[in-house]
């Protein structure tokens, strides 16, 4: 089909058979896609260990248990490394997506002060490109596609 065909057929809202191998800009574009939003929630549980007493002062000033600190690691160190890797990916975003959106509005809830706000939103979007591998899963180059094809 030509180029131009295939343009009209996509106008009638018709399917168009996809290729059966994703193209390589596709398979390591989902790659470091998983690597650059997991990136975040790697350096950030990685950071709270060393300095922790900080870390976990900071979050008693808000309310939420110091007690709780290794679970927060535990999901932000675990949960970037099952997305990096591709492994249990749909689970690990679903469940990095509710922490990430459940620390915004925990943390970031002051929206009279801009940065606050900021942060907020950027937790929000990254809850969005978490729920976009919930969707999608994490492409060819994971765990999961090596583990869904000896199935």
């Amino acid at each position: 089909m030509t180029t131009l065909q295939n343009t009209a057929v996509r106008a009638q809202n018709i399917p168009v058979s996809p290729d059966r191998s994703a193209s390589a800009v596709t398979k390591f574009s989902e790659l470091i896609g998983r690597i650059l939003l997991a990136a975040i929630f790697l350096l950030s549980g990685v950071g709270k260990i060393g300095a922790y007493s900080a870390t976990a002062g900071f979050m008693a000033s808000v309310g939420v248990p110091g007690e709780l600190l290794p679970l927060v690691i535990a999901t932000e160190v675990l949960g970037a490394a099952a997305i990096i890797l591709g492994w249990h990916t749909r689970i690990a975003a679903f469940l990095l997506a509710g922490f990430t959106l459940l620390a915004a509005a925990i943390f970031h809830n002051n929206f009279a002060d801009q940065i606050q706000m900021i942060m907020f939103l950027k937790n929000v979007a990254i809850a969005g490109g978490l729920l976009l591998l919930v969707a999608n899963g994490a492409g060819p180059l994971s765990l999961d596609h090596r583990r869904s094809k000896r199935s």
